[in-house]
């Protein structure tokens, strides 16, 4: 770990400070528009169309993200043009909280805040491409496995933090002062990534757009480790996410308040930074394929017992542990596509990745809220982790270079 930190160790503090400020702000935005959206409407799709509002842009754009990322000089200025977007969506919503816009000005006031969502999509398509190839210049190779572990404890410590900040503002203070802080998190995240001095490389290679693009997407379609990596995350989340519905369960199931959304929200995180802690000091290298789909099998379990759940201490001790799942398999994902990319391609492959993984997010919130509809709250949350398990054995099928992967194969 001393190593990690000994090269170029401001620059590496400085993007782990942008990233736990800009997960903070968007994490309590997430737990304050649910719990605004719901109070309005009190319907589970209007929760699902929360996750809608923010993939349409995100999808528009995120190809185009990668692109810009890996083709333009300062990587900087995308993470800083990323949270300024966010900062734009945390403004917005501030004002609605306060009546300054929305059915003061005419119109539903959920409708402006569905628009104002879309700026979130739009920053989200420039994050994770940022802060991959800024990574990969400040880390070396041979410590990416302990860098990713230390990455993900803080994502996930933002993950835990940020919803029970969220709950706690919207709970015992406002909706306007949860925003508010959100606010000032992405002012935060701005000035982190914008004062990381590091020599980024010029790029050598000029190709056109949609050239460039289509490289991304062939290097990806033909690298079965690759392609099956992110197909097994993507639908495992989009199958079996349930922290969108966590709003209904709160007040339909358990009949609590919103602190206790926040700890919910906060319980997988809470899983996920146990398990980040323990691979920075016992990185996985064998059977690393064998580990990925356990880790998601063990993520589909864990979710169908968190729909079976009575309670709510036995919820958060299953999101808990579904949260250690989930670190698991981010952390072998992420070390598996920071060790296959090429450096010329990482933009471009964090921003499909995003695609695979983070609009599964927006489309689980969607596909949760439309199957709560026809099913029922418990039976969706049900028949999501059983379909997670069914990818599972599938990806276990088609995918063999992937479950006999071990990480020494892509050095």
């Amino acid at each position: 770990m001393n190593q990690i930190f000994s090269y170029h160790n401001y620059a590496f503090l400085k993007l782990l400070a942008f990233r736990i400020q800009i997960v903070l702000a968007y994490q309590i935005m997430a737990v304050a528009v649910g719990w605004h959206i719901f109070e309005i409407t009190h319907d589970t799709l209007s929760l699902g169309l929360i996750g809608l509002a923010e993939v349409i842009p995100y999808f528009s754009c995120a190809l185009f993200a990668g692109h810009a990322v890996d083709r333009y000089y300062s990587r900087r200025f995308f993470g800083a043009l990323a949270a300024i977007l966010l900062l734009i969506n945390a403004i917005t919503l501030t004002a609605i909280a306060m009546g300054l816009i929305g059915s003061k000005l005419g119109g539903n006031t959920s409708l402006w805040i569905y628009g104002s969502i879309a700026f979130t999509g739009i920053a989200r398509a420039f994050i994770a491409p940022s802060y991959t190839t800024l990574f990969a210049i400040i880390i070396p190779r041979e410590n990416y496995v302990r860098a990713t572990g230390i990455g993900s404890a803080v994502f996930q410590t933002g993950l835990v933090l940020g919803p029970a900040m969220g709950g706690l503002l919207v709970g015992f203070t406002s909706k306007t002062t949860a925003y508010g802080i959100a606010t000032l998190l992405c002012l935060g995240a701005t000035f982190a990534m914008l004062s990381i001095k590091v020599k980024e490389p010029e790029t050598v290679e000029n190709a056109p757009v949609f050239t460039s693009i289509a490289q991304g997407l062939r290097f990806v379609f033909s690298n079965q480790i690759v392609l099956g990596a992110l197909s097994l995350d993507m639908f495992a989340v989009l199958f079996g996410g349930a922290v969108s519905m966590l709003p209904a369960f709160i007040q339909d199931v358990y009949q609590l308040g919103p602190e206790s959304l926040g700890v919910l929200r906060a319980a997988p995180a809470i899983g996920a930074i146990i398990t980040g802690l323990w691979l920075t000091h016992h990185p996985i290298n064998l059977h690393a394929g064998r580990w990925l789909l356990s880790a998601v099998a063990g993520f589909g379990l864990c979710i169908i017992g968190f729909g079976l759940s009575a309670t709510f201490w036995a919820a958060t001790v299953l999101l808990l542990l579904s949260g250690i799942c989930d670190g698991l398999s981010v952390v072998m994902r992420q070390t598996i596509l920071q060790l296959a990319t090429p450096d010329a391609m990482r933009g471009r492959v964090s921003a499909i990745n995003g695609i695979f993984i983070g609009s599964s997010n927006e489309l689980g919130a969607f596909e949760s809220g439309l199957t709560a509809r026809l099913l029922g709250l418990v039976p969706s949350v049900i028949f999501g982790g059983l379909m997670t398990l069914g990818v599972v054995v599938a990806t276990a099928k088609l995918a063999p270079k992937l479950r006999k992967l071990e990480l020494h194969q892509l050095h």
